[in-house]
């Protein structure tokens, strides 16, 4: 066992080691570091880092309630408790996590004008502007989201993931940047480099 791989930090030996959206995995003897996002038709990617932007991971908020001894906590999506984050963060917000340290510096709100990413369902991978929300109580919240070519489309509230505020992403986004194409289009690509 050569204890090559790092993800998030920690050396993994388990071949099976459930790696997930937004981890940084790094090999030290090649020098290579990737974070796993996904492309624009739902498929894990991973996407080659420089050595800085590899010292952090974005985070979604996904609870935030007061434990044991009156210490308040967040849960994120891949499973992190941080104790005593910022009183401003809230469920859906994203936060920036130290690698290192663990510890949250950043927070990129839940607005409207938001950049996110879809992370689950049929249009998991693109990446557009938080335009509307819709409230359904006893139902799924809907957003509509815009992405920078002026495509709108919905989705449910669970699915998206801020990556960003403004059209300023804190992540390098991989290759296709999030847009997604019409079969025309991709076709249209693939005929003029040569592909067909």
């Amino acid at each position: 066992m050569e204890r090559c791989v790092k993800v998030d930090g920690k050396v993994r030996t388990d071949p099976n080691y459930p790696a997930g959206f937004m981890d940084v995995i790094e090999l030290e003897k090649s020098n290579d570091r990737f974070r796993l996002m996904y492309d624009v038709k739902g498929r894990y990617v991973l996407h080659r880092l420089d050595r800085e932007e590899a010292q952090f991971k974005l985070c979604r908020i996904n609870k935030v309630f007061v434990g044991p001894n009156k210490v308040p906590c967040a849960v994120t999506h891949d499973g992190r408790t941080l104790r005593y984050p910022d009183p401003d963060v809230k469920v859906n917000d994203t936060v920036k996590v130290s690698i290192e340290t663990g510890k949250m510096s950043d927070i990129l709100s839940f607005d409207l004008g938001a950049m996110l990413m879809i992370t689950k369902g049929h249009n998991c991978g693109r990446v557009g502007t938080l335009m509307h929300i819709e409230k359904h109580e006893g139902s799924f919240a809907i957003v509509t989201v815009k992405d920078s070519k002026g495509n709108t489309f919905a989705t449910r509230l669970g699915n998206v993931f801020i990556i960003g505020s403004g059209q300023k992403p804190s992540v390098t986004l991989p290759k296709g940047r999030g847009i997604k194409k019409t079969i025309l289009e991709e076709r249209a690509e693939a005929e003029a480099a040569g592909r067909l």
